[in-house]
């Protein structure tokens, strides 16, 4: 049962729960008119301390979609955090309004500080450089939707994987499915931390500073962006900002049934003249954000479903 629990990292829930959110997002593809006021009573709370759009209206857009309602603030100049109220304080208060809370915070460890004062189940948006489970929820409903299965998969991920919280969530994820492989490949300053690549066995990753040579080998290529806001040093953000970029021309090197995606926003990493290649997935991946958050409502919530 996930009624009533927490989700601040993917491990959060067994590989069978996960599969069970998986599989009512699919099913709520295919029958969106059965979920669309299931959540009917139900407010959810968006606490979002940090600029988002995707995930930001991918949950609202879910709960509208569920029959539900949203209350909460998109940057937190708007709410008493910026008279200094802390974020215990905030989670109290606003537990006491809603069914539901969703946050996204700047500082990694914030999410897992923000339970010990909710009274209702809260589900992590992003917390710093440091987790973004909902997004790795959505990358696997991508890959199992569009691939068929969650095992036995060659995953490049490519950019700044040292800071990248989606594509740490993501690792972490498919390590627990059968037989998957990866490929990281990113500049050196950027390579993925040692506390993710301890979790995959040596003999299933390595890692390389080329994209190119990479490419021919994938089932799956994950790109993201070099970071900006995750830069003290703007010289250290402006040389390695465009490290990679996919196009046309090296997209002659993947495989016909290679998927990219990405979690966006984008920059340069991937230019515009492959939005239109079949293998580009990554506004697909968009649209099954807001499905796979509609299913873990339905889930935390513990609303009945009759069909």
């Amino acid at each position: 049962m996930l009624k009533s629990r927490n989700l601040i990292q993917p491990e959060d829930f067994s590989v069978k729960e996960i599969d069970e959110i998986l599989d009512l997002a699919e099913d709520i593809m295919k029958n969106p008119s059965v979920y669309s006021r299931v959540c009917e009573g139900k407010l959810m709370a968006t606490l979002f301390y940090e600029p988002s759009t995707r995930t930001r209206l991918s949950f609202e857009a879910a709960m509208k979609r569920l029959g539900g309602e949203i209350i909460g603030f998109s940057e937190p100049n708007s709410s008493s955090v910026s008279k200094g109220e802390s974020l215990g304080d905030t989670i109290r208060v606003v537990s006491g309004y809603v069914d539901l809370i969703v946050m996204r915070h700047p500082v990694a460890g914030a999410a897992s500080e923000a339970i010990k004062y909710t009274t209702v189940p809260f589900i992590n948006a992003g917390d710093g450089g440091n987790q973004h489970p909902t997004q790795t929820l959505t990358d696997l409903l991508t890959i199992k939707s569009l691939k068929g299965t969650l095992n036995n998969h060659t995953i490049g991920l490519c950019g700044d994987l040292k800071h990248g919280r989606t594509v740490h969530s993501l690792v972490k994820a498919m390590t627990r499915y059968d037989d998957n492989k990866f490929v990281f490949i990113s500049p050196e300053e950027l390579q993925m931390p040692n506390y993710i690549k301890e979790e995959v066995k040596s003999y299933s990753y390595y890692e390389t500073t080329h994209l190119d040579e990479a490419l021919s080998k994938l089932d799956l290529l994950y790109m993201t962006r070099i970071q900006k806001e995750r830069f003290n040093d703007e010289d250290e953000y402006e040389r390695l900002k465009d490290s990679y970029v996919l196009d046309k021309e090296k997209m002659q090197n993947a495989g016909e049934d290679m998927l990219i995606m990405h979690p966006l926003p984008r920059v340069n990493e991937i230019s515009t003249d492959i939005d239109n290649d079949k293998r580009a997935v990554y506004f697909k991946q968009a649209t099954y954000g807001m499905y796979v958050r509609m299913a873990l409502i339905v889930k935390l919530l513990g609303v009945d479903i009759e069909k």
